[in-house]
């Protein structure tokens, strides 16, 4: 007897749906699976063989065959254990009253015959939505992540014998209660916040631009002078996620396993900040069958590289086409699978190995140590850098005194919430969350000048200059600033502000060094 079932299969972070047929007929006894499968999708015949044995279900020594479709895309994981014991069970002339065609079925089985959750629901249950199905059966520890997919009806499986029953006797079947569960993960509360950052307030105020507007920022300055402890508050101000940022994220960290435990969507921004021995490939993701890298994680949210010109030359390089085009492209000779990498990315260093240069009072490097140092942060990756400031040593005042007229967190935090409204509203109807993703058309459309500015910003191109890239960059972050002040045009003082964060490259990484 010949059955069919239906799940879905993860390429990247994105679902692709499955057909499961199974075939039950005469023949030397055996259990057969066909369909370019991974070994743990191999494995399966054991694991379903025994655990529909445990659950008491007999099945007479005839030849099993099994092909997942299609044939020509690997799969891999544990969530076809579930349809693959489905599809074995109807074949065997079980579960005859339910009519399979409108559903889906996803999770791992236990020995034991329990159903246990499977990482990847979210892009799964997805790819099931759109494929048609009506509802999708699913380990209960997965229901959360089911439901927050939305328009699918989630039913939740402990083990094979409720499954079957369910098959049985289909007018037992509900749906689950979104009431009694709990999708978004409660913001914890923040252990830092910027009213313990000391002075520097040009770097609090170009950390502001670069949090409302997603712009990349370069934090250079001596060693103890606060870089780390700034970028690390960074995530504080951010502006909270919309439904279609919270989707995203949660894809990737679903894939990867790593969403809390009965929780389906990430209620804040991620953090990530990897050491500096990270490889390439941890960085932008891949393997023999890709997963997401460091730069897929921290979308959405911050990526924090502390010590730049440490980290190896070929992980900081493979940055560049990431944070230009927001996105990661992964090919292998199994496919290629596209990562979101829409990250801001906050980087610290020193302005030499000694950390003081250019106080020649206390720098104790040459000048090539210096070149030498600087170099390794390429021009093109600067380029990509929207944001350079520079933090000055602490004074003594500043470390004890009162932290009374520090702003906190929260308070920056509105104006940043206040300025992405007017992105949202400004982007409405596009894919485009913030300035810093705006195209080259965006930017004629969005950051025209007045004449005075446009003199403004010519003079500043040749003498500086500056490329095309470093060109729109200023634009983009001078619309940032026009949002924080509330201004309808991009003035003259906001663009002077945009040009002076570039101010750096020349100072540091300009003739020569």
């Amino acid at each position: 007897m010949f059955s069919k079932v239906y799940s879905a299969g993860l390429q990247g972070i994105d679902g692709y749906p499955v057909q499961v047929e199974a075939d039950v007929g005469n023949g030397l006894p055996g259990f057969h699976m066909v369909g370019y499968l991974a070994s743990e999708v191999r494995e399966a015949e054991e694991r379903v063989k025994t655990a529909l044995k445990n659950s008491g279900f007999s099945m007479l020594p005839k030849k099993v065959t099994v092909n997942l479709s299609p044939a020509d895309v690997r799969k891999d994981g544990t969530a076809f254990d579930l349809p693959v014991a489905v599809a074995v069970l109807t074949a065997y002339g079980a579960g005859g009253a339910f009519a399979l065609e409108d559903s889906a079925f996803i999770g791992e089985l236990g020995l034991d015959g329990q159903v246990k959750p499977v990482r990847g629901v979210l892009s799964l249950v997805s790819a099931m939505r759109d494929a048609g199905k009506e509802r999708c059966f699913l380990p209960k520890e997965n229901v959360p992540e089911g439901m927050a997919v939305g328009q699918i009806q989630i039913v939740g499986i402990e083990n094979m014998r409720q499954m079957m029953e369910l098959l049985n006797n289909p007018q037992r079947i509900t749906s689950e209660d979104p009431s009694s569960w709990s999708f978004l993960e409660e913001p914890e509360q923040e252990l830092v916040d910027f009213s313990e950052v000391s002075g520097q307030k040009l770097v609090r105020r170009a950390t502001e631009v670069a949090a409302a507007g997603r712009h990349n920022i370069l934090y250079l300055g001596p060693p103890g002078s606060g870089k780390s402890m700034v970028a690390r508050r960074l995530s504080t101000i951010l502006s909270s996620m919309s439904p279609e940022e919270q989707l995203e994220v949660s894809k990737v960290y679903s894939v990867c396993g790593m969403l809390p435990p009965g929780k389906a969507l990430l209620g804040r921004r991620p953090f990530r900040a990897p050491h500096h021995t990270i490889s390439p490939q941890a960085m932008a993701g891949g393997g023999r069958y890709p997963k997401p890298g460091e730069i897929s994680l921290a979308s959405r949210g911050v990526l924090f590289l502390d010590e730049f010109p440490e980290f190896r030359r070929e992980a900081l390089e493979i940055l560049r086409q990431p944070l230009e085009e927001r996105r990661v492209t992964v090919s292998r000779v199994h496919g290629s699978c596209v990562f979101p990498a829409g990250v801001l990315l906050a980087a610290a260093m020193n302005p030499c190995p000694c950390g003081f240069y250019p106080d020649r009072s206390r720098c104790s490097c040459n000048e090539q140590q210096v070149r030498r140092y600087l170099g390794k942060i390429s021009r093109p990756l600067l380029e990509r850098i929207d944001i350079c400031v520079e933090t000055s040593p602490v004074s003594f005042h500043d470390i004890r005194g009162k932290e009374e007229g520090n702003e906190s967190s929260a308070r920056i935090r509105q104006r940043v919430e206040q300025a992405k409204e007017i992105q949202r509203k400004r982007f409405e109807g596009s894919s485009i969350f913030f300035n810093s993703e705006m195209g080259s058309r965006q930017v004629r459309q969005y950051c025209a000048l007045g004449s005075q500015e446009e003199e403004f910003l010519q003079r500043a191109y040749q003498a500086k200059r500056l490329s095309a890239r470093s060109c729109h960059k200023i634009l983009k972050v001078a619309r940032t600033i026009a949002d924080l002040d509330g201004a309808a045009h991009i003035l003259k003082e906001h663009l002077c502000e945009a040009v002076s964060y570039r101010d750096l490259e020349e100072k540091y990484w300009g003739k020569g060094v």
